[in-house]
C-alpha cells in the first residue's frame, strides 16, 4: 500500500467514527483513531476543507453537508425493483405464492413488480395496476405507516368504495385496522380487491426512514388462516426488513 492509499484509509478511518458519533473533538478523534496527533490535524483540515466535515464553534467536528448531497443522490438513484427482486424472488420461492410490490402515487398505489411462476390462480394484482391505499394488504401497509398527519389527511378526503366483498367502507374500521398493523408491523387482507383472495404485506423504508413501498405475499383465501398466517406474517416482515437495509434504512 503506497503512501496516497494510506491517507485515504486513514481519512476513511476518521469519518467512520462519525457513525457511531455524531460529534467529536480533535483530542476525541485522537483517542478513537489512535492515530499520531499530527496525522490527525492534517487529515482533518483537509476534510474540512473539502466538505467532508465541518467544525463549529464549540470546536467538535461534524459530518459536513456533502454527505447529505451524495446521500440524496444515491437514494434518488437506487431503484427499488432491482433491490427488491432478488428478496421478492426469495420470498416466491420460498413460499409459492404470489409476491407483489407497489409504490405510492397520491391516494393510489401501483403495482410496479410481480413474482407469481408457482401461483396458479391469477389474482387481481398485476403490473401497472393501480388499487386505492386503503384497499389490499399491500397498499395499506403503506398507508399504515405514513405520518399521522398525512394519514388523517387522507381519511379526510378519501371515499371508501367497495370493490370486493371484504373491501373496508368504515372509516373507524380502517383507522381501527391502521392501528393493528403498526402494532404488529405488518399488514392482511380478506377478498378486499378480489373475492377468495387473501394477502399479507409489509412497508418498505428508505434511507432516511421514509415508507416508499409495500410488499406482500397474495393467494387463495383458503391458505392464509391459522398458523400459516402467522408465519406468511414473519416472512414477509424479514423480506421487507433486508430490501429497507439495502435503500439504507437503519432501524
Amino acid at each position: 500500500m503506497n503512501n496516497k492509499n494510506k491517507t485515504v484509509v486513514r481519512s476513511m478511518d476518521i469519518l467512520n467514527l462519525f457513525i457511531n458519533y455524531s460529534e467529536l473533538s480533535f483530542q476525541e478523534i485522537i483517542t478513537l483513531s489512535g492515530m499520531p496527533k499530527t496525522s490527525v490535524y492534517r487529515m482533518l483540515a483537509t476534510l474540512e476543507e473539502m466538505g467532508f466535515l465541518e467544525k463549529g464553534s464549540d470546536a467538535k467536528y461534524r459530518l459536513g453537508l456533502l454527505f447529505l448531497k451524495f446521500g440524496h443522490l444515491v437514494s434518488s438513484r437506487l431503484d427499488i425493483r432491482k433491490v427488491a427482486y432478488p428478496f421478492m424472488n426469495a420470498l416466491h420461492q420460498d413460499t409459492e405464492e404470489a409476491i407483489n410490490l407497489i409504490i405510492r402515487e397520491g391516494h393510489e398505489a401501483i403495482y410496479i413488480e410481480k413474482i407469481d411462476t408457482y401461483q396458479k390462480v391469477r389474482l387481481y394484482t398485476a403490473i401497472g395496476r393501480r388499487s386505492p391505499l386503503y384497499a389490499g394488504a399491500c397498499p395499506r401497509a403503506i398507508l399504515s405507516f405514513l405520518p399521522d398527519e398525512e394519514i388523517n389527511a387522507y381519511l379526510d378526503a378519501v371515499e371508501l368504495k367497495p370493490i370486493a366483498n371484504g373491501t373496508v367502507t368504515s372509516k373507524d374500521k380502517l383507522y381501527e385496522m391502521i392501528q393493528q398493523a403498526r402494532a404488529e408491523g405488518c399488514t392482511v387482507s380478506h377478498s378486499e380487491l378480489e373475492n377468495h383472495t387473501s394477502a399479507v404485506a409489509a412497508p418498505i423504508y428508505n434511507n432516511v426512514g421514509e415508507v416508499v413501498a409495500g410488499l406482500s405475499i397474495a393467494g387463495i383465501e383458503a391458505n392464509y388462516v391459522g398458523e400459516k398466517m402467522e408465519i406468511l406474517k414473519e416472512k414477509v416482515k424479514a423480506a421487507t426488513f433486508e430490501i429497507s437495509r439495502q435503500l439504507g434504512y437503519l432501524q
